[in-house]
């Protein structure tokens, strides 16, 4: 016999509907996380097509250029023969005020191999199904933005402390400004961090939006890490070793942009130039210059609570540097946690470090108060837990501040400190990944992904 609803049950009936569970605050049943960064992609270029399998994934087929032609997007492999400007101005030039059309003015080398409009392009699906599946299966953000307008050096900062700031003092000329590009590739200055050579600079970007000056790239501000050891909560931040000689394809082959550990001073503790960090971080292996480490750690039942996993340049989607395996990789990472007794209890993160060049065609939310530096374009973001409802797709607006605050919220760290209330990192201010996880719903069984 059908029962008519009292208006109680009723306004339960459309607050579940309109607010599912996995939407509100609970407590997480976490007890590791696992943040995965590869690199150099836009929804757009890495996804074209998944609405097909996704519906509700926002992905466009074409795009404007700074003519007023729309462009549609073309196939290119994964592991593309060019290279795309992700530098802060190439951010201004695609974005245009926010118009978003400005792609084909970034710069594309070598200039023999780029095809026609190379900035609107997207990736074989076939290249890529690894990540479809994930994204079919775990979760995917329409709404995931690089929380700088530059390139890896400073993303990979973002990542782990949630700003690219060279340091918190504010007595420092430098407190306001952020680190905007990569270090500079010159054979007499080259290296990174704190063990850089003395006359590696790095620059610096001003609220006024200026880049005139440049520093040394050791930084001194606090992570994510500070807040991990004194909650006595064990970390690994897994990374190519860096190498200390040039040669003309280092910065395609020496990803020590990559080692965001490096250019912090008080993790690093540097012993000189061409030197070795000899601070407990490193030399109790705390950072682990071995990607592949993170399988044995997993198998040997020692993941440690949150682990940061950047991969070699073959692995790692990077244009003109990988050889087709990211997608590979990372479902081996997956995989081995996911068939392993951590997969009760742990949360995955995969994401991209930055938009890479690639066209996409949502504007950023820019922070008007770090305008000058805050939002980047949007780069992919994925789900992997067993309280992620298969196919969950976000429209909440996240950033790289989002996944730290996801790891301080469920081991209760409070914030990243930063030395004064004239600042705030990207953490403080971020939205939770809250969507992507549903608490109320018996754990998922793993669902594995094709290799």
């Amino acid at each position: 016999m059908t029962r008519l609803l009292t208006v109680a049950e009723a306004a339960a009936f459309l607050t579940a509907l309109c607010f599912p569970a996995f939407a509100q605050t609970q407590t997480a049943p976490f007890s590791h996380v696992v943040i995965i960064v590869q690199e150099n992609r836009t929804p757009d270029n890495l996804f074209h097509g998944l609405e097909s399998y996704l519906p509700g994934a926002d992905i466009a087929n074409s795009g404007l250029d700074s003519n007023g032609n729309t462009i549609t997007l073309t196939s290119v492999p994964l592991d593309n023969d060019y290279d795309l400007s992700h530098e802060h101005e190439a951010f201004l030039q695609m974005w245009d005020g926010g118009k978003m059309d400005g792609a084909n003015l970034v710069y594309c080398h070598p200039s023999d191999n780029c095809p026609q409009y190379p900035q609107y392009r997207y990736v074989n699906p076939s290249d890529v199904t690894p990540y479809f599946e994930i994204a079919e299966n775990y979760g995917f953000a329409n709404r995931m933005f690089s929380t700088q307008q530059g390139p890896s050096f400073p993303a990979h900062q973002f990542e782990l402390a949630g700003t690219s700031a060279p340091t918190d003092d504010p007595n420092s000329p430098y407190f306001l400004d952020f680190a905007a590009e990569n270090p500079e590739y010159n054979p007499s200055h080259y290296g990174n961090g704190c063990i850089a050579r003395r006359r590696q600079r790095v620059v610096l970007i001003d609220p006024s939006g200026s880049e005139s000056t440049a520093i040394y790239p050791c930084f001194k501000h606090s992570t994510l890490t500070d807040l991990l050891d004194g909650a006595g909560l064990s970390w690994r931040y897994y990374a190519p070793k860096p190498k200390y000689h040039y040669a003309p394809d280092a910065k395609y082959s020496d990803r020590w942009l990559w080692d965001a550990p490096l250019a912090i001073n008080h993790m690093c503790v540097s012993s000189g130039y061409r030197g070795t960090c000899t601070g407990i971080d490193f030399t109790e292996h705390k950072v682990c210059f071995h990607p592949a480490q993170i399988l044995t750690d997993i198998g040997d039942g020692e993941l440690r609570r949150v682990s940061w996993v950047v991969p070699f340049p073959n692995e790692s989607d990077h244009p003109l540097a990988n050889n087709g395996s990211g997608p590979s990789w990372v479902a081996s990472v997956v995989n081995a946690i996911g068939e392993s007794p951590y997969w009760d209890n742990t949360a995955i993160f995969i994401t991209w470090d930055d938009w890479g060049g690639w066209y996409d065609h949502v504007a950023p939310p820019i922070d008007p108060t770090y305008g000058y530096y805050e939002y980047g374009f949007r780069v992919p973001l994925l789900v992997v837990s067993p309280y992620t409802p298969q196919g969950a797709v976000s429209n909440t607006m996240l950033d790289f501040g989002s996944i730290l605050r996801f790891v301080e919220t469920t081991f209760s760290l409070g914030t990243i400190p930063t030395g004064s209330s004239q600042v705030t990192y990207a953490d403080a201010r971020a939205n939770l990944p809250s969507d992507f996880f549903d608490y109320s719903m018996s754990p998922r069984s793993f669902v594995a992904i094709s290799r």
